[in-house]
Protein backbone atom coordinates (compact mmCIF):
# COMPACT_ATOMS: atom_id res chain seq x y z
CA UNK A 1 0.00 0.00 0.00
CA UNK A 2 1.40 3.02 -0.72
CA UNK A 3 1.52 6.31 1.28
CA UNK A 4 -1.55 8.62 0.03
CA UNK A 5 -3.50 5.21 0.16
CA UNK A 6 -2.07 4.63 3.61
CA UNK A 7 -3.06 8.45 4.33
CA UNK A 8 -6.89 7.99 2.81
CA UNK A 9 -7.45 5.02 5.51
CA UNK A 10 -6.44 6.97 8.00
CA UNK A 11 -8.62 9.81 7.60
CA UNK A 12 -11.54 8.14 6.69
CA UNK A 13 -11.00 4.98 9.58
CA UNK A 14 -10.86 8.63 11.80
CA UNK A 15 -13.81 10.08 10.28
CA UNK A 16 -15.62 6.47 10.83
CA UNK A 17 -14.53 5.76 14.19
CA UNK A 18 -15.79 9.33 15.30
CA UNK A 19 -19.40 8.16 13.66
CA UNK A 20 -20.49 7.62 16.87
CA UNK A 21 -19.10 11.33 18.20
CA UNK A 22 -21.04 13.01 15.83
CA UNK A 23 -23.80 10.35 15.02
CA UNK A 24 -25.72 12.69 17.63
CA UNK A 25 -24.79 15.33 16.81
CA UNK A 26 -27.62 17.88 15.70
CA UNK A 27 -26.26 18.87 12.78
CA UNK A 28 -26.28 17.24 8.76
CA UNK A 29 -23.53 18.80 6.90
CA UNK A 30 -23.67 18.71 3.32
CA UNK A 31 -20.79 19.05 1.64
CA UNK A 32 -21.12 20.34 -2.02
CA UNK A 33 -17.57 19.95 -4.24
CA UNK A 34 -18.55 22.41 -7.49
CA UNK A 35 -16.84 24.09 -10.17
CA UNK A 36 -16.68 27.45 -8.93
CA UNK A 37 -13.96 28.52 -11.64
CA UNK A 38 -12.88 27.84 -14.70
CA UNK A 39 -15.06 26.72 -17.52
CA UNK A 40 -17.32 25.23 -16.26
CA UNK A 41 -18.02 27.59 -13.40
CA UNK A 42 -21.64 28.58 -14.83
CA UNK A 43 -22.86 24.99 -13.31
CA UNK A 44 -21.01 26.08 -9.80
CA UNK A 45 -22.97 29.40 -9.76
CA UNK A 46 -26.18 27.66 -11.04
CA UNK A 47 -26.23 24.82 -8.35
CA UNK A 48 -24.42 26.55 -5.46
CA UNK A 49 -27.80 29.24 -5.91
CA UNK A 50 -29.98 26.52 -6.12
CA UNK A 51 -28.81 24.53 -2.74
CA UNK A 52 -28.82 27.94 -1.09
CA UNK A 53 -32.12 28.63 -2.51
CA UNK A 54 -33.91 25.01 -1.39
CA UNK A 55 -32.57 25.97 2.03
CA UNK A 56 -33.84 29.62 2.20
CA UNK A 57 -37.18 28.49 1.59
CA UNK A 58 -37.15 24.95 3.50
CA UNK A 59 -35.64 26.41 6.62
CA UNK A 60 -32.31 24.77 8.20
CA UNK A 61 -33.92 22.22 10.30
CA UNK A 62 -35.25 19.12 9.09
CA UNK A 63 -36.84 16.07 11.14
CA UNK A 64 -34.93 17.96 14.17
CA UNK A 65 -31.06 17.83 12.50
CA UNK A 66 -29.60 21.62 11.58
CA UNK A 67 -28.50 21.49 8.02
CA UNK A 68 -25.03 23.14 6.99
CA UNK A 69 -23.77 23.70 3.85
CA UNK A 70 -20.49 24.08 2.72
CA UNK A 71 -19.35 24.40 -0.99
CA UNK A 72 -15.88 23.79 -2.33
CA UNK A 73 -13.95 24.36 -5.59
CA UNK A 74 -13.11 21.50 -7.54
CA UNK A 75 -11.23 23.63 -9.85
CA UNK A 76 -12.24 20.95 -12.40
CA UNK A 77 -9.38 18.50 -11.19
CA UNK A 78 -10.19 15.04 -10.12
CA UNK A 79 -7.10 14.78 -7.50
CA UNK A 80 -8.34 17.91 -5.77
CA UNK A 81 -12.39 16.62 -6.18
CA UNK A 82 -11.09 13.31 -4.01
CA UNK A 83 -8.89 15.28 -1.48
CA UNK A 84 -11.59 17.51 -0.79
CA UNK A 85 -13.97 14.53 -1.11
CA UNK A 86 -11.87 12.70 2.22
CA UNK A 87 -11.37 16.66 4.12
CA UNK A 88 -15.28 17.15 3.93
CA UNK A 89 -15.85 13.39 5.67
CA UNK A 90 -12.64 13.51 7.78
CA UNK A 91 -12.44 16.95 8.79
CA UNK A 92 -16.16 18.75 8.45
CA UNK A 93 -17.99 15.31 9.09
CA UNK A 94 -20.24 15.69 5.95
CA UNK A 95 -22.98 13.27 6.13
CA UNK A 96 -23.41 13.66 2.38
CA UNK A 97 -21.55 14.83 -0.53
CA UNK A 98 -22.92 16.44 -3.02
CA UNK A 99 -22.55 18.25 -6.78
CA UNK A 100 -19.85 17.09 -9.27
CA UNK A 101 -19.74 19.05 -12.38
CA UNK A 102 -18.29 16.56 -14.66
CA UNK A 103 -18.06 12.58 -14.69
CA UNK A 104 -14.39 12.53 -14.23
CA UNK A 105 -14.82 14.54 -10.63
CA UNK A 106 -17.54 12.09 -9.53
CA UNK A 107 -16.11 9.30 -10.06
CA UNK A 108 -12.81 10.59 -8.19
CA UNK A 109 -15.31 10.80 -5.06
CA UNK A 110 -16.78 7.55 -5.38
CA UNK A 111 -14.09 5.18 -3.89
CA UNK A 112 -14.44 7.83 -1.03
CA UNK A 113 -18.05 7.69 -0.60
CA UNK A 114 -17.86 4.07 -0.44
CA UNK A 115 -15.18 3.62 1.68
CA UNK A 116 -16.81 6.22 4.34
CA UNK A 117 -20.52 4.92 3.94
CA UNK A 118 -21.55 8.49 3.18
CA UNK A 119 -24.48 9.04 0.27
CA UNK A 120 -22.69 10.70 -2.32
CA UNK A 121 -25.78 12.86 -4.52
CA UNK A 122 -24.88 13.46 -8.46
CA UNK A 123 -26.56 16.66 -9.29
CA UNK A 124 -24.54 17.46 -12.49
CA UNK A 125 -22.65 14.88 -14.11
CA UNK A 126 -24.74 12.77 -16.82
CA UNK A 127 -22.44 9.76 -17.79
CA UNK A 128 -24.79 6.45 -17.44
CA UNK A 129 -22.40 4.15 -15.44
CA UNK A 130 -21.19 6.81 -12.57
CA UNK A 131 -24.04 4.87 -10.63
CA UNK A 132 -22.46 1.73 -10.74
CA UNK A 133 -19.75 3.01 -9.23
CA UNK A 134 -20.64 3.05 -5.94
CA UNK A 135 -23.84 1.49 -3.82
CA UNK A 136 -24.01 5.08 -2.12
CA UNK A 137 -24.17 7.26 -5.35
CA UNK A 138 -27.64 8.49 -6.21
CA UNK A 139 -28.91 10.94 -8.97
CA UNK A 140 -30.70 13.70 -9.26
CA UNK A 141 -29.21 15.24 -12.59
CA UNK A 142 -30.07 13.26 -15.75
CA UNK A 143 -27.91 11.07 -17.95
CA UNK A 144 -26.84 11.57 -21.46
CA UNK A 145 -28.89 8.00 -22.92
CA UNK A 146 -32.06 9.64 -21.32
CA UNK A 147 -31.61 12.68 -23.24
CA UNK A 148 -29.89 11.06 -26.57
CA UNK A 149 -32.36 8.44 -27.44
CA UNK A 150 -35.67 10.46 -27.52
CA UNK A 151 -33.74 13.01 -30.14
CA UNK A 152 -33.19 10.25 -32.34
CA UNK A 153 -36.78 8.64 -32.37
CA UNK A 154 -37.93 12.80 -33.18
CA UNK A 155 -35.20 12.74 -35.91
CA UNK A 156 -36.45 9.80 -37.48
CA UNK A 157 -39.78 11.07 -37.74
CA UNK A 158 -39.25 14.64 -39.00
CA UNK A 159 -37.82 14.03 -41.94
CA UNK A 160 -34.00 13.79 -40.63
CA UNK A 161 -32.60 10.57 -42.47
CA UNK A 162 -28.83 11.59 -42.99
CA UNK A 163 -26.50 13.32 -39.54
CA UNK A 164 -23.12 14.36 -39.04
CA UNK A 165 -22.81 13.81 -34.78
CA UNK A 166 -20.39 16.16 -32.34
CA UNK A 167 -19.70 15.11 -29.20
CA UNK A 168 -16.91 16.23 -26.69
CA UNK A 169 -14.76 13.53 -26.14
CA UNK A 170 -15.38 12.57 -22.40
CA UNK A 171 -17.99 9.93 -20.88
CA UNK A 172 -21.12 12.25 -21.51
CA UNK A 173 -19.93 12.74 -25.23
CA UNK A 174 -19.44 9.19 -25.85
CA UNK A 175 -22.55 8.37 -24.03
CA UNK A 176 -24.82 10.86 -26.26
CA UNK A 177 -23.10 9.48 -29.45
CA UNK A 178 -23.73 6.15 -28.99
CA UNK A 179 -27.20 6.52 -27.60
CA UNK A 180 -28.26 9.06 -30.12
CA UNK A 181 -26.39 7.02 -33.50
CA UNK A 182 -27.45 3.86 -32.49
CA UNK A 183 -31.20 4.50 -32.00
CA UNK A 184 -30.67 6.73 -35.41
CA UNK A 185 -29.25 4.02 -37.39
CA UNK A 186 -31.50 0.99 -35.87
CA UNK A 187 -34.39 3.54 -37.61
CA UNK A 188 -33.08 3.61 -40.85
CA UNK A 189 -31.59 7.09 -40.22
CA UNK A 190 -27.30 7.48 -41.69
CA UNK A 191 -24.95 8.82 -39.73
CA UNK A 192 -22.67 10.40 -41.96
CA UNK A 193 -19.42 11.26 -39.83
CA UNK A 194 -19.11 10.78 -35.74
CA UNK A 195 -16.38 13.89 -34.63
CA UNK A 196 -15.26 14.17 -30.88
CA UNK A 197 -14.16 17.89 -29.94
CA UNK A 198 -11.43 17.86 -26.80
CA UNK A 199 -12.98 18.60 -23.53
CA UNK A 200 -10.50 21.66 -22.27
CA UNK A 201 -10.18 24.56 -24.55
CA UNK A 202 -12.44 23.28 -27.26
CA UNK A 203 -11.72 24.59 -30.84
CA UNK A 204 -15.08 23.78 -32.82
CA UNK A 205 -14.42 25.80 -35.65
CA UNK A 206 -12.56 23.28 -37.92
CA UNK A 207 -15.48 20.27 -37.23
CA UNK A 208 -17.96 22.56 -38.63
CA UNK A 209 -16.85 23.30 -41.71
CA UNK A 210 -16.39 19.26 -41.71
CA UNK A 211 -20.26 19.30 -40.82
CA UNK A 212 -20.89 22.14 -43.83
CA UNK A 213 -18.56 19.56 -46.31
CA UNK A 214 -20.95 16.53 -45.32
CA UNK A 215 -23.99 18.37 -45.77
CA UNK A 216 -26.01 16.19 -43.78
CA UNK A 217 -30.03 17.31 -43.02
CA UNK A 218 -28.80 17.61 -39.45
CA UNK A 219 -25.96 18.19 -36.55
CA UNK A 220 -26.75 16.32 -33.09
CA UNK A 221 -24.36 17.84 -31.07
CA UNK A 222 -23.36 17.44 -27.00
CA UNK A 223 -21.43 20.00 -25.33
CA UNK A 224 -20.98 20.46 -21.49
CA UNK A 225 -23.30 23.34 -20.12
CA UNK A 226 -21.30 25.93 -20.40
CA UNK A 227 -19.89 25.70 -24.11
CA UNK A 228 -23.32 25.64 -25.93
CA UNK A 229 -21.97 29.55 -26.89
CA UNK A 230 -18.89 28.72 -28.00
CA UNK A 231 -20.56 26.15 -30.12
CA UNK A 232 -23.48 28.65 -31.15
CA UNK A 233 -20.96 31.03 -32.14
CA UNK A 234 -18.95 29.25 -33.83
CA UNK A 235 -21.61 27.36 -36.01
CA UNK A 236 -22.93 31.56 -36.90
CA UNK A 237 -19.19 31.94 -38.32
CA UNK A 238 -19.11 29.20 -40.32
CA UNK A 239 -22.68 29.96 -42.28
CA UNK A 240 -24.42 26.85 -40.56
CA UNK A 241 -27.05 28.96 -39.19
CA UNK A 242 -27.92 29.82 -42.87
CA UNK A 243 -26.80 26.37 -44.94
CA UNK A 244 -30.18 24.33 -44.19
CA UNK A 245 -28.73 22.11 -41.82
CA UNK A 246 -31.17 21.47 -38.20
CA UNK A 247 -29.31 21.80 -34.74
CA UNK A 248 -30.40 19.42 -32.75
CA UNK A 249 -29.23 17.74 -29.69
CA UNK A 250 -29.14 17.52 -25.91
CA UNK A 251 -30.54 20.65 -24.20
CA UNK A 252 -27.10 21.13 -22.81
CA UNK A 253 -26.36 23.28 -25.79
CA UNK A 254 -29.31 25.40 -25.44
CA UNK A 255 -28.50 25.87 -21.76
CA UNK A 256 -31.01 28.38 -20.05
CA UNK A 257 -27.84 30.10 -18.64
CA UNK A 258 -26.24 30.99 -21.65
CA UNK A 259 -29.17 30.98 -24.22
CA UNK A 260 -29.79 34.96 -24.32
CA UNK A 261 -26.33 35.85 -25.19
CA UNK A 262 -26.49 33.43 -28.19
CA UNK A 263 -28.64 35.74 -30.40
CA UNK A 264 -31.35 34.73 -32.77
CA UNK A 265 -28.98 31.97 -33.88
CA UNK A 266 -30.18 29.74 -31.78
CA UNK A 267 -33.45 30.07 -32.61
CA UNK A 268 -35.31 26.70 -34.26
CA UNK A 269 -32.48 24.59 -32.62
CA UNK A 270 -34.58 21.48 -31.50
CA UNK A 271 -33.33 19.31 -28.31
CA UNK A 272 -34.43 16.98 -25.97
CA UNK A 273 -34.14 17.38 -22.12
CA UNK A 274 -35.35 17.08 -18.59
CA UNK A 275 -35.82 20.80 -18.12
CA UNK A 276 -36.45 24.17 -19.62
CA UNK A 277 -36.79 27.24 -17.25
CA UNK A 278 -39.84 27.73 -19.49
CA UNK A 279 -41.36 24.46 -18.32
CA UNK A 280 -45.11 25.29 -17.75
CA UNK A 281 -46.00 24.23 -14.23
CA UNK A 282 -46.67 26.34 -11.21
CA UNK A 283 -44.50 24.05 -9.07
CA UNK A 284 -41.58 25.67 -12.16
CA UNK A 285 -43.25 29.15 -12.19
CA UNK A 286 -42.91 29.59 -8.84
CA UNK A 287 -39.02 28.13 -8.69
CA UNK A 288 -38.03 30.47 -11.57
CA UNK A 289 -39.42 33.83 -9.57
CA UNK A 290 -37.81 33.12 -6.79
CA UNK A 291 -34.28 31.59 -8.24
CA UNK A 292 -34.55 34.81 -10.24
CA UNK A 293 -35.53 37.40 -7.32
CA UNK A 294 -32.55 35.74 -5.30
CA UNK A 295 -29.76 36.18 -7.74
CA UNK A 296 -30.54 39.44 -9.35
CA UNK A 297 -32.47 38.09 -12.57
CA UNK A 298 -30.26 34.82 -13.35
CA UNK A 299 -32.26 32.29 -14.99
CA UNK A 300 -32.51 28.86 -13.42
CA UNK A 301 -30.61 26.13 -15.70
CA UNK A 302 -31.20 22.83 -15.47
CA UNK A 303 -27.94 22.37 -13.42
CA UNK A 304 -29.86 24.51 -11.24
CA UNK A 305 -32.92 22.18 -10.80
CA UNK A 306 -30.76 19.04 -10.44
CA UNK A 307 -28.91 20.60 -7.16
CA UNK A 308 -32.55 22.00 -6.26
CA UNK A 309 -33.84 18.37 -6.37
CA UNK A 310 -30.41 16.89 -4.68
CA UNK A 311 -31.40 19.00 -1.60
CA UNK A 312 -34.60 18.17 -1.76
CA UNK A 313 -33.57 14.68 -1.61
CA UNK A 314 -31.65 14.71 1.18
CA UNK A 315 -34.66 16.15 3.12
CA UNK A 316 -37.08 13.98 2.37
CA UNK A 317 -34.56 11.65 3.15
CA UNK A 318 -33.86 12.95 6.98
CA UNK A 319 -37.51 12.73 7.47
CA UNK A 320 -38.09 9.08 6.07
CA UNK A 321 -35.23 8.12 8.62
CA UNK A 322 -36.79 10.87 11.50
CA UNK A 323 -33.06 12.56 11.50
CA UNK A 324 -30.75 9.36 11.35
CA UNK A 325 -28.08 10.60 8.89
CA UNK A 326 -26.03 7.62 8.87
CA UNK A 327 -24.84 6.63 5.26
CA UNK A 328 -26.65 3.29 4.60
CA UNK A 329 -30.10 4.55 6.12
CA UNK A 330 -29.82 7.78 4.09
CA UNK A 331 -29.48 5.53 0.60
CA UNK A 332 -31.58 3.31 1.88
CA UNK A 333 -34.84 6.00 2.46
CA UNK A 334 -33.46 7.58 -0.88
CA UNK A 335 -34.23 4.40 -3.00
CA UNK A 336 -37.76 4.55 -4.62
CA UNK A 337 -38.36 8.27 -3.32
CA UNK A 338 -40.49 10.32 -5.49
CA UNK A 339 -41.99 14.15 -5.38
CA UNK A 340 -43.00 16.47 -7.70
CA UNK A 341 -40.16 18.99 -8.95
CA UNK A 342 -40.10 22.19 -10.75
CA UNK A 343 -38.94 19.73 -14.19
CA UNK A 344 -42.07 17.44 -12.98
CA UNK A 345 -42.45 14.25 -11.79
CA UNK A 346 -39.47 12.40 -10.57
CA UNK A 347 -38.48 9.36 -8.78
CA UNK A 348 -35.30 7.49 -8.03
CA UNK A 349 -35.30 4.30 -9.55
CA UNK A 350 -34.01 1.52 -6.57
CA UNK A 351 -32.71 -0.94 -8.01
CA UNK A 352 -30.08 1.90 -9.54
CA UNK A 353 -30.09 4.97 -7.78
CA UNK A 354 -30.63 7.09 -11.43
CA UNK A 355 -33.68 9.85 -11.45
CA UNK A 356 -37.22 8.44 -13.34
CA UNK A 357 -38.05 11.82 -15.18
CA UNK A 358 -39.89 12.79 -17.85
CA UNK A 359 -38.00 14.18 -21.31
CA UNK A 360 -39.27 16.77 -23.32
CA UNK A 361 -38.69 17.55 -26.64
CA UNK A 362 -38.30 21.67 -27.17
CA UNK A 363 -37.33 24.00 -29.68
CA UNK A 364 -35.47 27.46 -29.48
CA UNK A 365 -38.42 30.25 -29.78
CA UNK A 366 -38.69 33.58 -28.47
CA UNK A 367 -41.44 34.19 -25.80
CA UNK A 368 -42.07 38.00 -25.10
CA UNK A 369 -38.51 38.45 -26.83
CA UNK A 370 -36.50 36.42 -24.92
CA UNK A 371 -35.20 32.85 -25.95
CA UNK A 372 -36.70 30.10 -24.61
CA UNK A 373 -36.52 26.14 -25.14
CA UNK A 374 -40.15 25.71 -25.77
CA UNK A 375 -41.51 22.67 -25.02
CA UNK A 376 -43.69 20.78 -27.44
CA UNK A 377 -43.96 17.32 -26.70
CA UNK A 378 -43.17 15.17 -24.04
CA UNK A 379 -42.10 11.26 -23.17
CA UNK A 380 -42.90 10.97 -19.96
CA UNK A 381 -41.40 8.33 -17.26
CA UNK A 382 -38.07 7.79 -18.62
CA UNK A 383 -35.61 5.46 -17.19
CA UNK A 384 -32.14 5.53 -18.03
CA UNK A 385 -32.02 3.41 -21.52
CA UNK A 386 -28.40 1.87 -20.32
CA UNK A 387 -29.37 0.04 -17.28
CA UNK A 388 -32.99 -0.10 -18.45
CA UNK A 389 -31.29 -2.94 -20.97
CA UNK A 390 -29.51 -4.37 -17.94
CA UNK A 391 -31.83 -4.64 -14.79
Amino acid sequence: MNSRSLILGAALGAAMLSGAAFADDNTVTIGMILPMTGPSASTGKQEKAAAELYIQQHGDTVAGKKIALIIKDDTGAADVTKRLAEELIGNDHASVLMGFGLTPLALAAAPVATEAKVPEIVTAAGTAMITEKSPYIARTSFTLPQASAPMADWALKNGIKKVVTIVTDYGPGVDAEKWFGDMFEKGGGTVVEKIRVPLKNPDFAPFLQRVKDDTPDAVFVFVPSGQGAVFMKEFVERGLDKSGVKLIGTGDVTDDDLLADMGDAALGAVTTHHYSAAHDSPENEAFVAAFEKANNGMRPNFMAVGAYDGMALVYKALEKTKGDASGDALIAAMKGMSWMSPRGPVSIDPETRDIVQNIYVRKVEKVDGALYNVEFATIPNVKDPFKAAKY
